[in-house]
């Protein structure tokens, strides 16, 4: 089966869920009444654009903010030069980003995970991703932002599904985002779930909690909040000091074979592991292959985790970066790497490096 077609029926499954998990919710079988048409559009297109030379990956991840309310130890935005710090460049406008949408939406991509800093930051830009429903925005979020208005306005726009970064329970998670984040998030989680609003939880997996976060009971636990969607996402060092945190390679081998698991015990949950799952898809996804990623000052970098970029959406179109030689080369630079567990394009940042030189 080729890349496409794995892909294709990803989105499927995800949207099977969403299904399960919207039964019985008028709202939310209004929302997926009015997408699903949306999602087989996008999926004729991107075949469109196959079929004429163009492989348009079905995600994007944007980063639509700089700055973050917390300073959570070992964050790969901060470490990356991504979120907190001076760089002398001007943050993408919300016109900007909605030109990006647009170009994303016509190319036949489907999801546009938005991060940060912290995404909440950018009303304006939330505000217009909401105004795009043949796209999903999945928005991944520390959770301290989420007041009343905010959980009303996602009410509205069931296109945006926040996503809370944890790190297990409150201990974990207030160990590296500080203390009372997890009450918040569990405030949040309450208010959502209160108004049948889908959401979902980014696990961060590293040495010391695996052994926490794949429990069944862990899963149980934030089934019960009202999570529809866990991502578990493996712990990449950005941040010099903290490579003891990374998983190995019998550790990543041991956490995608409990993902398996986790995906027949859990049917009404969206359970996805990061690169985990890539091994299946034939390798690392980056680059344009699965999706690329754009930072908040318009630089089109291969992976959040590899910010490199040598093109700015400000002044190229989303079609010329995916036709780029540079991404070209990278992802030749991966199928060569190989799969080998772990973050491909961090693995071989000398090779990248060289690339830009």
């Amino acid at each position: 089966m080729n890349l496409n077609s794995m892909m294709d029926q990803g989105i499927t499954q995800i949207m099977k869920t969403a299904g399960r998990f919207y039964l019985g919710n008028n709202k939310g079988r209004a929302f997926l009444m009015s997408v699903l048409p949306e999602m087989a559009k996008s999926t004729a297109r991107r075949k469109k654009q196959e079929k004429e030379g163009l492989h348009v990956p079905p995600f994007l991840i944007a980063s639509i903010a700089s700055q973050c309310n917390l300073h959570c130890a070992g964050c790969y935005a901060r470490a990356g030069g991504g979120c907190g710090t001076t760089t002398g460049k001007a943050e993408m406008k919300a016109g900007q980003w909605g030109n990006i949408f647009d170009q994303a939406g016509r190319l036949g991509v489907a999801f546009i995970l938005l991060a940060g800093g912290e995404p909440f930051l950018r009303r304006d830009i939330l505000t217009l991703a909401g105004e795009y429903p043949n796209i999903i925005f999945p928005i991944f979020t520390n959770g301290t932002m989420l007041d009343q208005e905010t959980i009303a306005f996602l009410d509205q726009h069931r296109n945006l599904i926040p996503i809370f970064s944890i790190e297990g329970n409150a201990e974990e998670t207030d160990s590296r985002r500080g203390a009372g984040t997890y009450e918040q998030i569990e405030a949040a989680m309450a208010a959502l779930k209160k108004r049948k609003i889908l959401f979902g939880a980014s696990i961060t997996v590293t040495k010391e909690n695996m052994g926490l976060v794949t429990r069944k009971n862990f899963l149980e636990a934030l089934e019960d909040k009202g999570c529809g969607v866990s991502l578990y996402i493996e712990y990449v060092p950005a941040e010099e000091g903290t490579e003891y945190l990374e998983l190995g390679e019998a550790e990543i081998k041991q956490l995608q074979e409990i993902c398996i698991q986790l995906k027949k015990n859990f049917s009404k949950m969206v359970i996805l592991s990061f690169p985990g799952d890539e091994e299946e898809m034939g390798g690392c996804l980056a680059s344009g292959r699965g999706f690329f990623h754009i930072n908040p000052y318009g630089d089109a970098e291969p992976c959040p985790f590899s910010p490199y970029a040598i093109q700015n959406l400000t002044s190229d179109s989303v079609e010329a970066v995916l036709r780029s030689q540079y991404f070209f080369d990278l992802r030749e630079i991966a199928k060569s790497a190989g799969n080998h567990g772990g973050c491909t394009l961090f693995e071989v940042k000398d090779q990248v490096e060289e690339l830009l030189a």
